[in-house]
């Protein structure tokens, strides 16, 4: 799954749910390749009633395939611990360990991170349009290397639900940690920062 270029990110639809689950498919065939399964804790799931979300912790564990319940599937996790302004979210190998992590912007005017390897270097910026519908993936020197775009789901799903789809999209063949991170990227996007 992680040798891929584009992606078709679909959340799952719920009435007060308190986690997240996002089916990751093919766009072209819309033959599902992976899910993200959001795990945070019976404790938060508690405080999410009391607190806004994104001051919470969370986990977001990638599995291959449709079934989150088989841990030889798991492709990578999303971690991110208590925050007030800015969020340190970690991205973590099957092992646990850090392959990098994203660090949100101070202040963004169409909200956007920054994408960083485990040496600290940053490989990228996520930067959003006006509306915050749209994310450019840039390197240091403004160059594109991939796009977040948000997909219209409908009236009733727009205006009932927080549901949202997008489609990531790459423009170049990615390292398999490069590929890893942009689709931590790609899915932080909604799952850390812009769910409420």
């Amino acid at each position: 799954m992680l040798n891929r270029k584009t992606y078709f990110i679909r959340e799952h639809v719920g009435l007060l749910k308190l986690s997240d689950t996002y089916d990751i498919l093919d766009p072209q065939s819309q033959e599902q390749i992976g899910i993200a399964k959001e795990k945070p804790g019976s404790l938060i799931l508690l405080l999410r009633f009391l607190v806004n979300k994104q001051m919470l912790p969370t986990k977001v564990f990638v599995y291959e395939g449709a079934n989150h319940e088989d841990e030889t599937k798991l492709l990578f996790s999303i971690q991110r611990g208590f925050s007030l302004f800015r969020s340190k979210v970690n991205v973590c190998d099957t092992q646990g360990r850090m392959v990098g992590w994203l660090r949100s912007k101070a202040f963004s005017f169409g909200g956007g991170f920054y994408v960083f390897d485990t040496a600290d270097h940053e490989i990228a910026h996520v930067k959003g349009d006006w509306k915050g519908w749209n994310f450019r993936f840039l390197d240091k020197s403004e160059n594109e290397l991939g796009t977040i775009t948000k997909k219209w789901a409908g009236i009733g799903k727009e205006l009932f639900t927080s549901a949202d789809n997008y489609i990531l999209a790459l423009n170049q063949d990615p390292t398999p940690e490069q590929a890893i991170l942009l689709l931590a990227a790609g899915l932080a996007v909604d799952v850390i920062y812009k769910e409420r």
